[in-house]
């Protein structure tokens, strides 16, 4: 591999030579060989953005040239669009601060800008300096929970809520479908009195909308931003207004409302806010869970299970079972959201990491927080998609749990009482009769009256 000597403060290293990153970067991959894990490029397109801002409002300050701030600018554009997303190589477990990451993106512009202007990668020297210019007003401490803040709202605005909701929509759809399906209910895994299967596709909807809704709340803790405070929170090295202006440029960049924190110390010393969002993303997680379970119950068998819906056979099931179809959309589900609650975790302990000015756990959280929202967006659209539209009503057999369900006397209730409609149906289950059977031998009902009182349809609403 050819390489070049980049130089920092510790000395010469050798970089490679087709690689814009510089000497700080590549000892940060040679000292951090640790995992596969690599910083999101969502949080390096993230940065970009930052550094767009920065230089934009250093310049209308006075604080940095037009000409370097039309070099950082350009660079920023390509990193923001993708192209140059190979020259970020680092692992995510790094330095507590980001601060390795930081100076890998101060770097990369650096070098880019460098060709930019027409000279070789190497040769000669670079107009833009990575910590003069480029990071200029600003720390690793600020920018990188900054660039956190906008990375998180970013994909969950992209991608995770419009997926959830897609999903809150498509059981909707089927809750509408399946109104006038009258089934038996369940609790304790045992026969309870009628639902309709809509309403029981309702509460799985309502179960996601509000978990959208607790979630929406809590990605508006992510728009204020740490930008300004450089190391400490005091905003050292930064000129007056810096903050505002480039706050308000990120805002107009990104379509989001982004505005400085109220207390930059709290900012860079404590990241409640990802706290408070993964924790709507646990909720969620949890109630997506309970959804792709009670789908998979509801569709066992299919002959010798409850098997009152039907899901989408979507592959073959078994190697050695002919014919086997199983519930993979929703096990694929309940494993994405044991990978959640895992990270869940992993956010709760980093939240506490690190002392006094700055928590020094950054990396990990972020990288959490933005797989957390990846896998529940691609999870459910890939449910909606794959499972829930195409699931169907198994009528004969809902028909035949309904017949055949003893939790049906809860209607004599009123009309005999509790301990009368008790020794029906246990006369029933012991002598293998139907209900009506045992209530006309128990001589507690006339048939006319079992038929008039007994409705499954009638039993799943309030009484009239």
């Amino acid at each position: 591999m050819k390489t070049r000597l980049e130089k920092d403060t510790l000395g010469e290293i050798a970089v490679p030579a087709d690689k814009y990153w510089g000497a700080q970067s590549q000892r940060s991959r040679e000292n951090f060989s640790i995992g596969i894990e690599k910083i999101p490029v969502e949080v390096i397109h993230a940065y970009a953005i930052i550094k767009q801002a920065a230089a934009q409002s250093n310049r209308q300050l006075g604080v940095l040239s037009p000409e370097k701030t039309d070099l950082i600018i350009q660079v920023c554009q390509e990193i923001r669009s993708g192209q140059l997303d190979e020259h970020f190589p680092l692992s995510v477990w790094q330095t507590g601060s980001g601060t390795q990451t930081n100076m890998n993106v101060n770097e990369v512009i650096v070098n880019r800008a460098h060709v930019l202007s027409g000279n070789r990668l190497g040769e000669g020297t670079p107009l833009l300096r990575a910590n003069d210019d480029v990071n200029k007003s600003q720390s690793s401490n600020d920018t990188f929970p900054t660039a956190m803040h906008i990375a998180a709202y970013s994909l969950l605005k992209e991608l995770t809520l419009p997926s959830l909701e897609k999903l809150a929509g498509a059981l909707k759809e089927k809750s509408a479908e399946f109104e006038a399906i009258v089934k038996i209910g369940r609790t304790h895994l045992m026969d309870a009195t009628p639902i309709t299967l809509g309403q029981e596709f309702s509460a799985f909807a309502a179960q996601l909308d509000q978990g959208i809704a607790q979630l929406r709340h809590a990605m508006a803790s992510l728009l204020p931003l740490a930008l300004g405070g450089t190391a400490v929170g005091t905003g050292l090295n930064a000129p007056a207004g810096f903050a505002e202006q480039a706050i308000a440029i990120i805002a107009r960049e990104t379509g989001n409302a982004f505005t400085p924190a109220k207390n930059r110390f709290a900012a860079l010393s404590a990241h409640d806010a990802l706290i408070e969002v993964h924790g709507a993303l646990q909720r969620l997680a949890v109630a997506l869970s309970k959804i792709a379970s009670d789908i998979r119950l509801l569709g066992s068998g299919p002959r010798t299970a409850i098997g009152e819906i039907s899901l989408p056979a979507n592959e073959p099931g078994s190697s050695i079972m002919p014919g086997k179809v199983n519930p993979t959309q929703c096990e694929a589900m309940i494993m994405v959201c044991c990978a959640v609650t895992g990270n869940n975790a992993t956010i709760t302990a980093a939240g506490a990491g690190g002392q006094l000015q700055l928590n020094t756990c950054k990396p990990v959280m972020i990288y959490s927080l933005l797989q957390s929202a990846r896998l529940l967006g691609d999870a459910c659209n890939s449910f909606t998609a794959h499972c829930v539209c195409g699931i169907s009503a198994e009528l004969a057999r809902i028909e035949q749990h309904l017949a055949s369900s003893l939790m049906l006397v809860t209607a004599l209730n009123p009309h005999i009482g509790y301990y009368k409609s008790a020794e029906i149906a246990q006369k029933a289950y012991a002598e293998n009769l139907s209900l009506k059977e045992a209530a006309i031998a128990c001589g507690y009902v006339s048939a006319e009256e079992f038929d008039r009182w007994v409705d499954p349809a009638t039993m799943t609403g309030p009484a009239d």
